[in-house]
C-alpha cells in the first residue's frame, strides 16, 4: 500500500546549503518531458555504500507522492512514478548514519528507467558502466550532491553545465576540466537528459521540477503543497 493512501559514499555531501540559491543556469532550461498515457514512469535510485540519506530519500519522497487525477479510476493510476532502487549487487548496504537497505534489483535485472537518480555514495566502475547504458534511451538523469562526480565519471557531463556540493566545487572543478561548473545554483539542467543539483535538500527541487516537465506546474505545486515544502528553487 502505497504511503498517500494511508495518509490521504567516498564522497558524501556535508554541512549547510547554500541559502537562495538559484535553479537553473541562465538562458537554461530543458524541455517538457512527455509522459505515457498509461502506465507507470520508472524511477530507478541507484545506491552503494555510504549513499547520503536525503539525497535519495527526498527525490524519493516528491515521486511518490505526485497525484494525477486524470490518469486514471484509482489511486494506482493516479500515482504514474513507480520507483526501485537498484545496486552491483542485491545484497544489503549501508547508507549514512548506518541505514541499512535491501536493493530491489542489481544492474543486471533492473527494469529501463525513465528516470535515474544518483545520490552521493561510494559508487564504482559498475555503476558508472550502468549510467552509460540507461542514459541512452532514460528521459532524465539526475544527481544530487556529489552524485555528479559520478555522472562526470560516467562520461555524461562532458561539454556540459553542472553543479554540485558546494564544499566539492574546488575539486570537481579540477576533476572535469571539460563541465562548466555552476557554483550557487539549487540545480542545473545541462542538457535535455542530463541534470545535476546541489547538495542535500536541493534534490527535492530538482525532482518537482522533472515532476513539472512531466506533468506542469500545478501537479508539482501540489506535490510540493502536499508535502509541505516550502521552497521554489524549483521553478525556473
Amino acid at each position: 500500500m502505497r504511503r498517500r493512501e494511508v495518509v490521504g559514499g567516498m564522497l558524501m555531501g556535508g554541512g549547510a546549503l547554500l541559502a537562495g540559491g538559484r535553479a537553473s543556469a541562465e538562458g537554461r532550461a530543458a524541455g517538457p518531458l512527455k509522459a505515457p498515457p498509461a502506465g507507470h514512469i520508472n524511477v530507478a535510485v541507484t545506491l552503494s555504500e555510504n549513499a547520503t540519506v536525503i539525497d535519495f530519500a527526498g527525490p524519493w519522497e516528491v515521486f511518490q507522492d505526485v497525484h494525477v487525477m486524470d490518469r486514471g479510476q484509482d489511486m494506482d493510476a493516479m500515482m504514474p512514478f513507480r520507483l526501485y532502487t537498484v545496486a552491483e549487487s542485491t545484497k544489503p548496504i549501508t547508507a549514512t548514519a548506518g541505514l541499512r537497505i535491501l536493493p530491489d534489483h542489481d544492474f543486471k535485472s533492473a527494469p529501463a528507467p525513465h528516470v535515474v537518480v544518483v545520490p552521493a555514495q561510494r559508487g564504482g566502475p559498475a555503476l558508472h558502466e550502468w549510467l552509460r547504458q540507461v542514459a541512452r534511451t532514460a528521459d532524465v538523469v539526475m544527481s544530487v550532491c556529489t552524485g555528479a562526480f559520478h555522472l562526470g565519471r560516467a562520461g555524461l557531463l562532458k561539454g556540459l553545465e553542472a553543479t554540485t556540493h558546494h564544499d566539492f566545487f574546488d575539486r570537481f572543478a579540477q576533476a572535469f576540466p571539460d563541465v562548466t561548473l555552476r557554483r550557487g545554483h539549487r540545480f542545473v539542467e545541462g542538457s535535455e537528459r542530463i541534470a545535476t543539483s546541489g547538495g542535500l535538500t536541493s534534490g527535492v527541487d530538482l525532482a518537482l521540477r522533472v515532476v513539472e516537465r512531466y506533468f506542469g506546474r500545478q501537479v508539482a505545486q501540489n506535490t510540493a503543497d502536499y508535502m509541505e515544502y516550502q521552497s521554489t528553487g524549483w521553478r525556473i
